[in-house]
């Protein structure tokens, strides 16, 4: 079980060593996110935060996958602004959007019982944005992934996306590489983070609408095998599968060690063993196949840009300053639409040591 003790000292020397990169290559926080933003403001934040994610994932480790899934689905739409998490039922909404019905319900219950925690402490003052970064770090580490430093001051957005802006934003487990490629280049990322943040695929599940069109054809329902899928693999993806469009069955994303956050995707991906398309098809690409190679091989490898990658990833598009709102209630936004602005404290370019020590 690691401690939280120091982490982030023992992030900047692992990634120095690792690659002879420092600090300084750490992605630079944009306006208005500061790596000790809330130290004054709500300085137990991150202990309460791990406190909860803790709690949660000792009781099912699986929802560290669900909680990573979230952050990723809330950032590449409109932002990571917390609107994913606005539970508005209307049909044309973000969280009813196809690609977001299989979210899981326990995800944003755990969001919401960390909300509170956190309002207990400190009152109007931490967003949700912030609060679903912190815990999609949290998961990660307490699934065997590394500690990192993250900045924040997001704030909430007060309006949610609509069904056609997620769709057109969240790649399809079907994207071919290219596409891929539009797609994250399109929010800042290059291929080295388009490959690393695929790797999040080593822990969580799929279901079977959601690769089922490399098992049948999706249009007659007649079976028509992937020629990229390993044979027993596929064979046991038609046990889990027995016809299309199955929309309840499940399979873990991977089959070595399905609950661990390691570079066993990359492995899988290299066997032919690689669930969605968007998986498989990173092999098709001499540039992605090999980044795939160098992280199969290197798992400190793999770590340190994944790190990198969701740095960049949580910063896309945040509101800061007066923009949006700190929601009251992560689910709803405020009836006043006015939330309280919180202002760094120090350099927001200088990540900090933990100044608290929490196993996760």
């Amino acid at each position: 079980m690691m401690k939280y003790k120091g982490a982030i000292v023992l992030f900047l020397v692992l990634f120095s060593s690792s690659s002879g990169n420092s600090q300084s290559d750490l992605p630079e926080p944009v306006d208005g996110l500061s790596w000790t933003f809330y130290n004054t403001s709500c300085p137990n934040l991150e202990s309460i935060v791990a406190s909860v994610v803790e709690s949660a994932l000792n009781e099912d480790i699986t929802q560290a996958a669900g909680l990573l899934r979230l952050h990723f689905h809330d950032c590449f739409v409109q932002g990571c602004d917390g609107s994913v998490l606005l539970n508005i039922t209307q049909s044309d909404s973000e969280r009813q959007a196809p690609p977001n019905l299989t979210l899981r319900d326990r995800a944003f219950q755990i969001i919401d019982q960390i909300k509170a925690a956190v309002e207990a402490n400190c009152s109007g003052i931490v967003s949700c944005a912030d609060i679903l970064t912190l815990a999609a770090r949290d998961s990660i580490a307490q699934a065997g992934g590394q500690e990192y430093p993250v900045p924040l001051g997001r704030r909430d957005s007060t309006n949610m996306a609509s069904t056609e802006t997620v769709i057109a934003n969240l790649p399809s487990p079907s994207s071919n590489v290219e596409e891929l490629m539009t797609s994250f280049e399109s929010k800042g990322l290059n291929l080295t983070d388009l490959v690393a943040l695929s790797g999040g695929h080593t822990i969580g599940l799929g279901h079977c609408s959601s690769f089922d069109n490399r098992l049948y054809n999706t249009s007659t329902g007649e079976r028509e095998q992937d020629p990229s899928l390993e044979q027993s693999y596929a064979d046991s993806l038609y046990a889990v599968c027995p016809a299309v469009n199955n929309t309840v069955n499940t399979t873990n994303l991977d089959i070595r060690t399905p609950d661990d956050f390691d570079n066993d995707y990359y492995i899988n991906v290299q066997n032919n063993q690689s669930l969605f398309t968007s998986d498989q098809t990173l092999y098709g690409n001499s540039t992605t196949r090999s980044i795939v190679d160098s992280f199969a091989s290197n798992q400190t490898l793999f770590f340190q840009d994944f790190i990198l990658g969701m740095l960049k990833m949580g910063q896309i598009q945040v509101l800061t300053g007066n923009e949006g709102e700190i929601r009251s209630n992560c689910s709803v936004v405020n009836d006043d639409q006015v939330g309280l602005v919180i202002r760094p404290v120090v350099d927001p370019q200088q990540p900090p040591s933990y100044s608290y020590s929490h196993s996760i």
